[in-house]
């Protein structure tokens, strides 16, 4: 085998070249886990307390005639009695602003993800992010009820911002029905929101990018998705049942399983034990988690399991699809979600440094939560946070500029209406413009240009505008020629950028 890159493998080529692999961690589960009783618990929110605030002005004290006139109809915002009170110009904790650069880098990876999914066949789909709160309670585990923003609405509804897309998914496929053709093939990138403690990587907002399959029971499914670490749930299954554990504890040993990166492992133990798991079976369970190899799960388990004949069937799909070198077998990934039913996995980068990049599994029984009927399903989500954090450490993010192709100016003020007009004409053409809206200096112009990497210059004078031309400069070269204003013309120049491109290209 060759020496395994230190890098992330994500799907495809495409993303190769900014993205190689890191690691990836599976696991499985075969029986439905309880369901969740709704719950009234609310992530509190603490409103801002706004003092020293006057009494609304009254029509007469606002100078405005009472009656049926607008002021009456729209109270005006509340008067401070002594000062303006100034506003927190930051975010609120955990969400960020997407100035022009950050736009550009958000845009650059949605198009990875999109283009991706686009050569594997996905279509996309979307769904409101706001949903009915029940959608996420009723089977999602614990950590994620804790971490809802639910709230009241106007109506008496209880709603919530979307923490993962995977439910709204499940809601469509269950409004679509029979209407559908199987197997769907879909991907989405939504923000989602978690109330969480925040580390590096980890914001109470984020953007995530889901592609599911449904309709496929067969492994093939996640072998189509998968490029980091592997385990199966239905290890833990044949762990449970050989000390005769209820069914109704999975959930919850699931839920402490996913924590094992995150707390000490003599309060793993604990939190084992309190929830009725027998001192052996403890000890048991914490030596499986710790294998990384199959073999030596089979030693421990036997061959003739289900979760180890599904797990070998991936593992020798994955030589097929090219990233076998990429995928390693890790029995402690369970994943928190309690709707998963088979191979779960986890994407990481090698260092171990960050949280999971991605991560992912089979849901066979997630749609009869909602009161669909069951198919079967697998998908995975990924996050922007913590990819963009590994590749800004890896140095190999790209350096993303703006680009446009004209600037167009006036080099008289009466003559903004004519700079309009070439603007327009550059923009039914389908080229981007930007039209310089004040009259300023050819030296402004030019360092404007050059921040916004301009290609060309179109300057509109008097002398050529009088001819129906203007004058055209690139700024590459400095050459610099006079155009006519007509189809020909515009034709003339849209021919030269194309030139200009292939040049570059």
């Amino acid at each position: 085998m060759p020496p395994i890159p230190s890098s992330l493998h994500i799907f495809h080529p495409c993303l190769n070249h900014y993205l190689k692999p890191n690691f990836f961690s599976l696991s499985y589960f075969s029986i439905s886990a309880p369901k969740f009783p709704l719950s009234s618990q609310l992530i509190p929110i603490n409103p801002r307390t706004l003092s020293s605030v006057a009494n609304a002005l009254s029509p007469s004290e606002n100078g405005s005639g009472g009656g049926g006139d607008r002021s009456s109809a729209l109270a005006g915002p509340p008067v401070l009695e002594n000062s303006v009170q100034k506003i927190d110009v930051n975010p609120p904790k955990g969400t960020r602003d997407f100035p022009p650069e950050e736009m550009r880098l958000r845009n650059w990876l949605f198009h990875n993800f999109r283009e991706v999914s686009r050569l594997t066949g996905f279509e996309e789909v979307d769904y409101p992010v706001l949903e009915s709160e029940a959608l996420f309670i009723r089977k999602a585990g614990e950590e994620i009820r804790d971490q809802l923003y639910c709230f009241e609405d106007r109506g008496n509804r209880r709603v919530a911002l979307r923490p993962e897309l995977t439910p709204s998914l499940a809601r469509l496929v269950i409004q679509k029905g029979k209407s559908l053709s199987l197997p769907l093939k879909w991907f989405a990138i939504g923000q989602c929101w978690r109330y969480e403690r925040m580390t590096r990587g980890r914001r109470r907002e984020h953007y995530q990018w889901n592609m599911d399959i449904i309709g496929v029971p067969e492994v093939t499914a996640e072998a189509e998705l998968i490029s980091s670490i592997v385990n199966s749930r239905k290890v833990l299954q044949e762990i449970l049942r050989s000390y005769s554990i209820s069914e109704n504890l999975f959930a919850k040993v699931c839920v402490i399983i996913d924590k094992i990166e995150k707390i000490p492992i003599d309060e793993i133990k604990k939190e084992l034990k309190s929830v009725g798991m027998p001192q052996e079976a403890v000890n048991e369970l914490l030596e499986v988690l710790s294998v990384k190899s199959l073999s030596e799960l089979e030693e421990i388990l036997g061959g003739a399991g289900e979760a180890i004949a599904e797990l070998k069937q991936l593992f020798s799909l994955a030589e097929k699809f090219g990233y076998s070198e990429w995928i390693q077998f890790d029995a402690s990934v369970v994943r928190g979600l309690a709707y998963y039913t088979g191979i779960v996995f986890e994407g990481f980068d090698r260092a171990g440094k960050l949280r999971a990049i991605c991560g992912g599994g089979r849901y066979d029984r997630l749609l009869s939560t909602f009161g669909g009927d069951d198919l079967p399903a697998c998908g995975f989500g990924f996050g922007d946070a913590v990819i963009i954090e590994l590749l800004k450490e890896k140095g190999i993010l790209p350096e993303l500029v703006p680009q446009i192709e004209n600037i167009v100016c006036a080099l008289d003020h009466d003559l903004q209406g004519a700079a309009a007009t070439v603007a327009t004409m550059l923009r039914e053409k389908g080229q981007s413009v930007d039209l310089v809206l004040e009259s300023k200096p050819l030296k402004w112009v030019f360092k404007r240009a050059a921040r916004i990497n301009a290609q060309r210059l179109i300057l509109v004078g008097n002398t050529e505008w009088k001819k129906g031309m203007v004058s055209v400069k690139i700024l590459s070269s400095g050459e610099q020629s006079e155009i006519k204003l007509d189809d020909a013309g515009t034709d003339r120049l849209q021919n030269q950028m194309s030139e200009q491109y292939t040049q570059l290209s």
